[in-house]
């Protein structure tokens, strides 16, 4: 099989990213930590061209974590107007590029303005055919395998399921992001190696790529060296190496 085709091949279908660095971006220009994230919104804009002019089927953005509402409440009242802002100018651009958005995590607990909105994007996008857009809001990978796990009990008690009906395929089917793609490609920026409580049940086999790069410094090649290193990883979902290599030999 050619180079391109075997690229094409091993292209991550599904890509995740925590966007982190904002702050540290601006502190070292000596700008305000909201500098840092308006620029970063920058970043995320040509993350999801490149990824829609890549083809590529999913992504899914880390935007706001559930622990994120401890930081200063100046800063947390900055994200969510900067949030709202940015839904409010970016999504009929995005519907005209035929992105389906949705939205995972706790969003009750947000403005009502800001739920709105986040309904209207869903609602104007839903039919669209294109790239998966999940923006992961007041989100935490803990919360989503209790909530599955909430979800799954209360069909017990009434009777809709059995205890015994109850694995991993089961658990899987109410998560955050059922019906995608399993993640292929995490990408964290900002130099710390940790998923941080981000897709913990949906990351089991994915490839774990770190950059030093802060967010807003991510631009498309530095997109292009996670996705030539995820190229060149060997995915083997608990087979051997030989198995995988003798598997592509009888696809080629």
């Amino acid at each position: 099989m050619g180079k391109d085709n075997t690229q094409e091949m091993q292209k991550p279908k599904h890509i995740v990213v925590v966007m982190d660095g904002n702050g540290r971006w601006a502190k070292k220009r000596f700008m305000p930590r909201t500098a840092g994230h308006k620029a970063g919104v920058n970043a995320t804009r040509e993350l999801v061209k490149a990824c829609v002019e890549k083809s590529i089927d999913a992504l899914t953005i880390f935007a706001f974590s559930s622990e994120n509402w401890k930081r200063p409440d100046q800063e947390v009242s900055s994200l969510m107007e900067l949030f709202l802002t940015t839904l409010q100018s970016e999504v009929k651009e995005l519907h005209e590029q035929s992105v389906r958005m949705c939205f995972i995590g706790d969003v009750g607990a947000f403005s009502e303005k800001l739920q709105n909105k986040i309904r209207q994007a869903e609602d104007l996008t839903r039919d669209n055919t294109g790239m998966c857009l999940s923006i992961a809001v007041n989100y935490g990978g803990r919360w989503d395998v209790a909530n599955a796990c909430k979800i799954i009990a209360e069909k017990v008690e009434s009777g809709e399921i059995k205890s015994s009906d109850v694995n991993a395929e089961l658990v899987n089917q109410h998560v955050a992001l059922a019906g995608l793609p399993e993640p292929d490609l995490f990408i964290r920026t900002g130099g710390d190696k940790r998923i941080s409580n981000f897709l913990i049940w949906q990351l089991a086999y994915t490839e774990l790529y770190f950059t030093d790069a802060l967010w807003p410094d991510f631009d498309r090649n530095e997109l292009d060296q996670a996705l030539a290193w995820f190229v060149n990883r060997q995915r083997r979902f608990g087979k051997t190496g030989d198995q995988v290599e003798q598997a592509n030999k009888v696809n080629c």
